[in-house]
């Protein structure tokens, strides 16, 4: 991991009003932790530009004006709630064989073939993660390479972690993924509705068809009944008039 060097010097006062005096003259008053008894110091503003102000995590050398230096990794930093100036710094020493938690960056390259093939957005769940390592194998960031990632795949911690360190988070922890954009599921979804509004149409013809077919049979078997009637009423009349008939050729004889 790369380093960066800064120039302090030891805070002979800890009060309000010696810390107020330092802002005021440009300085940032800083506390180092991790050693046998807290060290406060001091140093100028300009010199934790390249510190803050950048995604990458860095260790540090503080080189105090007695010669002692320290190694050193950055906790936490205070900014003025108007200004955004530099408050104050915490530090946390390093100790060779002694492991420390950090945030470190992560950095995607390549391009997802979901990305540009399939019209698919890239997700990114987690930008930083907290890894526990001791100082020499600590890495300036994760590198991510989204080059193989199709739509609906995804890269974990368990893809990114190594023996040299360990990654605070599950290994089932999403780093980054492709998912598919809101435009094509509205596509999908009107596609869908297409067929399902098709599927139904040709249901409904089906059905109108057959009624059309069962009232034509209704109407052939109203058809057959009224010609049976008729046909047998006319019968009776035909064998009342013979009857009738034979009566009178009896009684003329």
């Amino acid at each position: 991991m790369k380093s960066i060097t800064i120039n302090g010097s030891k805070r002979e006062h800890v009060g309000k009003v010696a810390t107020k005096a330092l802002r005021n003259a440009g300085k940032v008053p800083c506390v180092i932790y991790g050693g046998e008894n807290p060290i406060h110091f001091s140093a100028d503003e300009l010199s934790f530009s390249k510190l803050v102000y950048t995604g990458d995590a860095h260790t540090v050398v503080i080189v105090l004006e007695d010669g002692n230096k320290i190694d050193a990794v950055m906790q936490d930093v205070q900014f003025h709630p108007v200004s955004d100036k530099i408050l104050h710094v915490d530090f946390f020493q390093l100790h060779e064989g002694k492991e420390i938690n950090m945030i470190i960056p992560v950095k995607v390259i390549g391009t997802a073939p979901g990305v540009r093939d399939s019209g698919g957005n890239l997700s990114r769940n987690k930008r930083k993660l907290t890894i526990r390592a001791l100082p020499k194998n600590l890495p300036d960031f994760f590198t991510v390479d989204i080059s193989n990632l199709n739509l609906n795949d995804s890269i974990t911690v368990a893809d990114l972690s190594e023996e040299s360190f360990t990654i605070l988070h599950p290994e089932t922890q999403v780093v980054c993924q492709v998912k598919m954009s809101r435009a094509s599921m509205e596509i999908e979804e009107d596609e869908d509705e297409e067929l399902e509004e098709g599927a139904e149409g040709a249901e409904g013809a089906e059905g109108a068809e057959g009624t059309e077919g069962g009232k034509g049979a209704e109407g052939g078997a109203e058809g057959s009944k009224g010609a049976s009637k008729e046909g047998g009423a006319e019968g009776g009349k035909g064998g009342k008039g013979a009857s009738d008939k034979n009566s009178e050729a009896k009684s003329d004889s």
